[in-house]
């Protein structure tokens, strides 16, 4: 699974880009794991949002972990 999440992180964000900075590559790598983990659904997880399979909700303004309902 780990090396799964690497392909897609590289051929779906890292190769894609080009970085001009350490902090730009950080906040790219932010947003695309808040994506994979909250919006992109996952064949293996039945078409499921990995949030959804393990009860995870978004960060909120204070950054806090709310829990799935």
């Amino acid at each position: 699974m780990v090396e799964r999440l690497w392909r897609s992180v590289k051929y779906e964000e890292v190769y894609l880009k080009e970085y001009q900075s350490m902090e730009e590559l950080k906040q790219s790598l932010r947003q695309y794991f808040e994506f994979y983990n909250y919006e992109r659904p996952h064949f293996a997880h039945g078409g499921k949002k990995p949030a959804e399979i393990f009860g995870v909700g978004k960060k909120d303004s204070a950054n806090e972990l709310k829990l799935v309902a």
